[in-house]
């Protein structure tokens, strides 16, 4: 099935999660009527959102004044744990995608779909 971009559905869904959030709101506000383009779009967007606030938050815990480097010494393994997890969920989501599934994520998946659904 064909996207509005005129590409394959699968080819669409897969390079919404490229860019992370970026590219899944570009696909989102691009396509209208493809729920499977749509669903993985959304679920791009909220994934790799809520990857860079939690990334966000711990470095900044990392950056405070006077206990920062004591609480950085728990905060730096967390932090490439979740750049380990961003890098392997990308690229297994991307495959997911291109193979036309339409995998969920824990809670954040169920949430999407429903979305998507309405």
């Amino acid at each position: 099935m064909k996207s509005i971009f005129g590409l394959d559905q699968n080819l669409v869904a897969a390079l919404s999660y490229i860019f992370g959030p970026f590219s899944g709101i570009a696909v989102l506000i691009m396509e209208r009527g493809n729920k499977f383009v749509r669903f993985h779009a959304m679920q791009s967007t909220l994934w790799f959102t809520l990857i860079m606030i939690v990334t966000w938050v711990l470095r900044l815990i990392r950056s405070l004044p006077l206990i920062g480097w004591i609480l950085g010494l728990l905060v730096s393994p967390a932090i490439a744990i979740i750049s380990l997890l961003s890098f392997v969920s990308l690229v297994f989501l991307v495959y997911k995608a291109y193979q036309g599934e339409d995998f969920k994520l824990p809670i954040i998946g169920d949430v999407v779909w429903t979305q998507v659904n309405k």
